[in-house]
């Protein structure tokens, strides 16, 4: 018998009271895998939390706190804590420095809100997820290269590129066909800076091919 899935207990640290009740709100209504069990302004307020420590920590990276990002990462990483970083900016120094320091995901705060939500399933299970334009600002120096892609984008473009439409690709990655469209975009914009067109199926399945993404076994036979 297959286990129900397990609820994420989140927590979010935002001292933007406003974003911090919005998000809450929309977690609340849009994820009913997660439970929101903490939504607080200051680090000190979330360590001495009741219901701390929890599954993932949505943490802003611009709080006015003067202490160090990666401090909190590693404190946080010590009691089996992943860490979600949010920022309204996206210094790649910063990135790679809150990154090394452990951080599974980074998004800036314009990011869609579906993609807020996969940021914090992917923490769950271990994954890192980092918002595509500062996959592009941490990659710049890479160009030529293929794009650095979260294991979820893989697999979307796995399926995707093997013949599957966006809808059965949403439905075996058990996603919204919304959320599926969304990884899509984020591929392309991702290779189209790179220096690579995959703006049609086709070029998309021919890339995920060359970049060990698809095996040609796996694909649809094709002219």
């Amino acid at each position: 018998m297959t286990e129900p899935t397990k609820r994420i207990r989140l927590a979010i640290v935002d001292d933007h009271r406003m974003l911090l009740g919005a998000l809450t709100e929309w977690i609340r209504k849009a994820a009913a895998d997660i439970d929101m069990v903490v939504a607080v302004p200051t680090w000190p307020e979330l360590t001495i939390h009741p219901e701390f420590p929890v599954d993932v920590v949505l943490l802003d990276l611009d709080l006015k706190d003067n202490i160090p990002v990666s401090l909190k990462i590693n404190t946080l990483k010590s009691m089996g804590v992943r860490v979600v970083l949010m920022s309204t900016y996206s210094e790649p120094n910063v990135v790679r420095e809150a990154l090394a320091a452990g951080a599974l995901g980074y998004l800036v705060k314009s990011e869609d809100a579906d993609m807020i939500v996969e940021a914090i399933r992917a923490a769950s299970q271990g994954e890192s997820f980092v918002s595509a334009e500062l996959d592009l600002a941490l990659n710049a120096d890479e160009i030529g290269g293929a794009p650095k892609l979260s294991a979820q984008e893989r697999r979307v473009m796995a399926l995707y590129g093997g013949g599957e439409p966006v809808k059965s690709v949403a439905y075996q990655l058990s996603i919204s066909e919304e959320t599926a469209k969304s990884y899509l975009k984020r591929i392309r914009e991702k290779y189209r800076v790179a220096g690579f067109d995959v703006g049609t199926k086709v070029a998309l399945r021919k890339r995920a091919l060359e970049d060990g993404i698809l095996i040609e076994t796996d694909t649809m036979h094709h002219l």
